[in-house]
């Protein structure tokens, strides 16, 4: 029976490298692929640039699995060390806020909207959420490092409500911009790029959201963290040697029931496959092609 488990822990291991290996090849190819303009030079730079830190990433941890907490890692070696995967999830994580962060921010300039100088202010709060969500992702991270090495899961679960408040507040923005490319006068092959980002996107956040708000903040981890926390059942370690320990110390495992089970797989598999393939789309800078880009500075996109 544990030979059976250790046999299809290897398989699911094997099919997670396999397809992030394909990812990166793909992301490559995007990475070196010409821009044709000056025009959205930049932008798409920088979306191609993040785009390669986080998938190069996801292949590194698809290939040394680890979980922080109990430092678990699929091989007993320094480059499965938690502490130095933490550091590398710390530049994916920030590529993945900016990805989002890029292509909302491009395509409210894009649409043309809160282009008017009578904006009220939740009209400002809404077109600059992505700021928002890239500042709670980028805050959560020094979270997420700090219950690393003193292994105080509160600090976890406040990095996980960062995150599920950083996608919360990106929503009416996505459905203002759904609505904005539904009503759109501009012609398929200007919108060719922009489409498949605004479905996914939103699809990704009703997903996401759903999961971090009705399941895994209010059931899977904030009662259990204050239950812990009533009962003094915590520790935290502070110091050197609590940063050592971080970077030093891997407890090799196979038996995916320490890791968390069908939970952790799901989790894992959809991290690092799901995830990749959104950054993948994210990449190729959502917006309007730029032949069709002038052609939009004589019409205003009104969002029902």
């Amino acid at each position: 029976m544990e030979s059976t488990q250790l046999s299809w822990a290897w398989i699911w291991w094997s099919v997670l490298v396999l397809i992030n290996i394909i990812n990166l090849t793909i992301a490559l190819v995007f990475f070196r692929k010409k821009v044709s303009g000056p025009e959205n030079s930049s932008y798409l730079k920088r979306m191609k640039l993040m785009g390669v830190i986080f998938i190069a990433v996801a292949l590194y941890r698809s290939i040394f699995v680890s979980s922080y907490l109990e430092q678990l890692a699929w091989f007993d070696t320094l480059a499965n060390s938690s502490l130095l995967i933490r550091s590398m999830a710390l530049f994916a994580e920030l590529s993945f806020a900016g990805l989002f962060m890029g292509a909302m921010l491009k395509l409210n300039d894009d649409l043309r909207l809160y282009r008017s100088t009578e904006k009220s202010f939740v009209d400002t709060l809404v077109s600059q959420s992505p700021k928002f969500l890239f500042l709670c992702i980028f805050i959560a991270q020094f979270f997420a490092t700090t219950a690393l090495i003193t292994k105080f899961e509160l600090l976890f679960a406040i990095e996980e409500t960062l995150w599920g408040m950083a996608f919360i507040s990106v929503f009416p923005l996505a459905i203002k911009q759904l609505r904005a490319v539904s009503v759109s006068n501009h012609s398929s092959f200007g919108l060719r790029l922009i489409k498949p980002f605004v479905w996914i996107n939103i699809t990704w956040l009703v997903g996401y959201c759903s999961y971090s708000v009705f399941y895994h903040l209010p059931i899977e981890y904030w009662p259990h963290v204050l239950e812990n926390l009533k009962q003094g059942n915590y520790q935290i370690l502070t110091g050197i040697q609590a940063v050592k320990n971080a970077l030093l110390v891997v407890n090799e495992t196979r038996d995916l029931s320490q890791w968390g089970g069908v939970g952790f797989v799901i989790w894992h598999t959809g991290y690092f496959s799901i995830c990749a393939w959104i950054v993948l789309l994210l990449m190729n800078g959502p917006r309007l092609l730029p032949a069709r880009v002038k052609e939009a500075t004589s019409v205003e996109i009104q969002a029902a």
